[in-house]
């Protein structure tokens, strides 16, 4: 896309912040995981873990989150800036649909508002790292540049 910029000079703060993001979920599984071990996968009970509703099945799905955006981070160049958009977008509607959901029987994955709203940041927080994080030639980043200041 030519409105996202490239080589952004804060491009490695995004990526590390992408990272932190990655790291938070899989803290937030692990701990979720260590809490609700024993009880069944998709309960629906008043667990907290840092403040947020979890079972068994959220903290296991926080954790693949965050595996695989720990892995794209590290592997670095334009695959975590690939992932990270559409993950971005992905937490951003579960968080919507979990408080569409969240008095329900339908709320499979024990959120509860807290949930849903940090959720909904860290889904703000890969889209930033995904918008400007891409890196890209001498190139693209002088014709993004010369697109940017004469447009």
């Amino acid at each position: 896309m030519s409105h996202n910029p490239v080589n952004h000079p804060a491009r490695p703060i995004y990526r590390a912040i992408g990272g932190l993001t990655g790291v938070y979920l899989v803290l937030f599984g692990v701990l979720g995981i260590v809490e609700t071990s024993g009880g069944e996968f998709f309960a629906q009970d008043d667990t907290l873990v840092l403040g947020q509703g979890t079972n068994l099945g959220n903290s296991v799905l926080s954790i693949v989150l965050g595996l695989v955006i720990l892995a794209a981070t590290l592997i670095g160049r334009n695959v975590d800036v690939a992932l990270n958009k559409p993950l971005g977008y992905a937490l951003m509607a579960l968080g919507a649909a979990a408080l569409a959901v969240l008095r329900t029987d339908a709320n499979y994955l024990n959120f509860s508002v807290a949930t849903s709203i940090v959720v909904m940041i860290l889904g703000l927080v890969l889209l930033m790292a995904g918008m400007y994080g891409k890196v890209g030639s001498d190139d693209e980043a002088r014709a993004f540049e010369h697109a940017r200041l004469f447009s």
